[in-house]
């Protein structure tokens, strides 16, 4: 009897309550959209998605558009060190940090596209608690990898114990089955490996190893070098290949005894055969992806009043974004933060959605994207058509960089800029507010604030309906099927009205009305289902709940709970749950 694999997950105090988030509607702000004034390309994406406002609720409104949509994820979140930044309340309880960190990776994992990936930055103070956290809402066999990229170079001398120079990147997958990533473009330094000594017509190649272990017995022979030396592979090893398919690769010329013909013998590897790129390795130095100073000079470029504490730097996210997606895919950073993410997907020809609650949406994320939409932004992984680069790419382009020269762009330069000469645009939304409010009777009653068509939106998102009003019929506003409709309205339904409406609809469609009052029967038409609002709504969500944050204040009514323990017991005891009471848990506090 085979004994059942137990599934260890992290518990803490208010993890199974967890907040009933209103699905907000969007609504932009013409005024603060921006786009190029001409088209630049055919490739130019003018439908970008900036949100302000709190992440929770903003991903919470995303999800009936876009579940399923998005191929990457990056997301920078609060990494919880206890250090209090400008940007962020950073340092929280940590039972609070993974509340909040469930709430939104339970969020973004719907709306990854089937071979879609999210990429997750973190230093070491919570990677090994969020890859727990990760593994039991993704699934452990969606683990791709974790990348430590180096951000930062000297020492700080300060330190007790030791200086961390790095920080993590968790991958994980929506689906591992088939999974795959792109390659890294091959760079010119690696293609200076491959020579040809032979004079081989198909090219240059460099040499790999012939042996392999472990030992497989029909793939240890002896080989006779053309210079007459007899070699064997060396102990503990085997051959790659069978004696039958050795002689055809020698017969192929597609194995090297070296210049004397008596070297061991190496198989040709051809530049032709591997020109698809290089698989990525999960360590990430300054030198291929930049730093944390590299990040903050680009910051500076663009606000040299307020620069970002924490940004990350393009060469970092162009890494993310090439690996994880092809252009035209759907990029979505929910922790905008300065907004290096958007500026790269949309310089790398991809669309975005990003997120940010804190003002600096305003202050560092729209006049960074101004700048790469008008072609003026000059740093980051891309140079301009515009302007001279600082780093000299081309000789024959010393001042200005032409379209002649723009395929030499790269070569030579670590970072593998491309001229970008802008284009393209955005629009800004900001979340609706709570559709439900209390009077001053304390009352649950519709937001005064919420016209007719955001009423209808708003309903639509809450039943599940697709918002696509009919401008001909008028109970039209929405639909789940091609058959089935939804009308919402503040008005008092007679039954007149509803008798005129059933027979409107007939007999091959269905329609859900949602109204204040009604003055009949809610089963009296077999085609029209009513429904009062709010009554029927007011048990679904929280409303009025605009911010979810890291702030204490603003959290659900779990933290709440943590706390008042936190206050009864000074120094609470670690708790271990016995494996009777509970076999499937581990209590971690």
């Amino acid at each position: 009897m085979t004994k059942k694999k137990q599934k260890l997950e992290l518990t803490w105090i208010g993890k199974e309550k967890r907040p009933k988030l209103e699905p907000r509607i969007l609504i932009e702000d013409t005024e603060k959209s921006y786009h190029a004034k001409h088209r630049v390309s055919d490739n130019d994406i003018f439908d970008n998605k900036l949100i302000f406002g709190d992440n929770l609720l903003a991903l919470k409104a995303l999800e009936q558009e876009y579940t399923g949509e998005v191929k990457c994820i990056y997301i920078d979140p609060p990494y919880n060190t206890g250090t209090a930044w400008t940007h962020y309340d950073d340092g929280v309880e940590h039972s609070i940090w993974l509340g909040f960190m469930k709430d939104r990776l339970e969020q973004l994992r719907p709306l990854l596209s089937d071979d879609g990936s999210i990429w997750i930055s973190i230093d070491a103070d919570e990677s090994h608690y969020l890859k727990v956290l990760c593994d039991e809402i993704f699934g452990r066999k969606c683990f791709v990898d974790e990348v430590v990229w180096q951000r930062s170079y000297s020492p700080i001398n300060l330190k007790k114990t030791l200086s961390r120079s790095h920080d993590n990147i968790l991958v994980y997958c929506k689906n591992s089955e088939g999974f795959i990533l792109n390659k890294l473009p091959r760079s010119v330094a690696a293609d200076k490996r491959y020579k040809n000594p032979d004079n081989d017509p198909r090219g240059v190649w460099t040499s790999g190893d012939l042996s392999v272990g472990p030992i497989i017995e029909d793939k240890v022979y002896e080989i006779n070098t053309p210079g007459g030396r007899k070699v064997l592979p060396p102990s503990g090893y085997c051959w790659r290949l069978t004696k039958e398919r050795f002689a055809e690769y020698v017969d192929e010329n597609r194995i090297w005894f070296g210049e004397t013909g008596n070297n061991t013998p190496r198989i040709k590897r051809f530049l032709s055969d591997v020109k698809s790129g290089i698989t990525a390795m999960t360590l990430w130095l300054r030198d291929e992806v930049g730093d944390s100073q590299e990040g903050k000079r680009e910051v500076k470029a663009f606000n040299s009043d307020d620069v970002f504490q924490t940004p990350k730097q393009e060469r970092l996210l162009e890494r993310v974004i090439l690996l994880a997606s092809n252009p035209g895919d759907l990029v979505l950073d929910s922790f905008l933060g300065s907004g290096t993410t958007i500026a790269v997907a949309h310089k790398m020809g991809r669309r975005w959605i990003g997120v940010e609650l804190g003002e600096h949406c305003h202050t560092h994320c729209i006049p960074r994207l101004q700048k790469v939409i008008d072609g003026e932004d000059f740093g980051g992984i891309t140079v301009t058509g515009k302007k001279t680069p600082v780093v000299k790419l081309c000789k024959k382009c010393k001042e200005t960089i032409c379209e002649e020269c723009a395929e030499k762009i790269g070569e030579g330069d670590k970072g593998g800029r491309q001229v970008w000469f802008g284009g393209g645009g955005f629009r800004y939304y900001k979340l609706g507010p709570s559709l439900i409010v209390k009077d001053e009777w304390g009352n649950p009653v519709i937001n005064k604030e919420f016209d007719a068509g955001m009423l209808a939106e708003a309903m639509c998102k809450i039943e599940g309906f697709t918002f696509n009003p009919d401008s001909d019929i008028y109970w039209h506003q929405g639909q789940s099927t091609e058959t089935d409709f939804i009308y919402v309205t503040t008005q008092f339904m007679t039954k007149e009205m509803l008798t005129k409406i059933s027979d409107e609809v007939g007999t091959k469609q269905s329609l859900l009305i949602c109204c204040n009052a009604f003055s009949c029967d809610e089963n009296e038409f077999e085609n029209i289902t009513i429904k009062k609002i709010p009554k029927t709504i007011l048990s679904r969500c929280e409303w009025g709940h605009d911010d979810y944050s890291l702030e204490v204040a603003n959290l659900p009514e779990a933290s709440a709970q943590y706390l008042a323990n936190q206050q009864s017991q000074a120094k609470p005891k670690k708790k271990v749950i016995k494996k009777e009471d509970n076999p499937n848990q581990l209590d971690l506090f």
